[in-house]
């Protein structure tokens, strides 16, 4: 039988979302319980930076990098206001990706040889859980390392 050890590198997953404040807290307690270095994720969707013209007409698409600049510094934000909150003599890395959440996800915490995955809920049911899946259910389902997902439920 293999011993759990402490985990020294956890990553956590972020948005701009309550659900990932209350992830993060719980990863930042953690990381400072274990002396863990900690690695904050922000995966953004791939810009909508094209127009589509029509073919036929001969037009052709319209590029908006604009949209693609305003997307990296709102992640550029996110990810410094949570850092912020980081309060360890421990390393903190900072990763911003495009890409599918739940992809991103996955192999950052492989590039990063993470020990753990922290990551919120948004807690969707029914045909709102259908049509989005569920990253938090991914990622679990998926990861090499251990995956807390940190619900959004609130005491009543």
């Amino acid at each position: 039988m293999s011993v759990i050890k402490n985990f020294q590198r956890i990553l956590i997953a972020i948005d701009d979302s309550s659900y990932s404040e209350k992830a993060a807290l719980y990863g930042f307690h953690l990381a400072h319980i274990m002396n863990a270095s900690v690695a904050l994720l922000n995966v953004m969707d791939p810009p909508a930076t094209t127009y589509s013209g029509d073919p036929l007409l001969g037009q052709q698409p319209l590029v908006l990098p604009e949209v693609a600049e305003m997307q990296e510094e709102a992640s550029k934000a996110i990810l410094e206001r949570y850092e912020s909150k980081w309060n360890s003599t421990k390393e903190l890395l900072t990763f911003s990706k495009i890409g599918n959440p739940r992809i991103e996800i996955l192999s950052t915490a492989e590039e990063w040889n993470a020990d753990l995955i922290i990551l919120g809920t948004h807690g969707r049911t029914g045909f709102d859980h259908f049509i989005s899946g569920s990253v938090a259910e991914g990622v679990a389902r998926r990861s090499l390392c251990p995956v807390l997902i940190v619900p959004n439920k609130t005491d009543s």
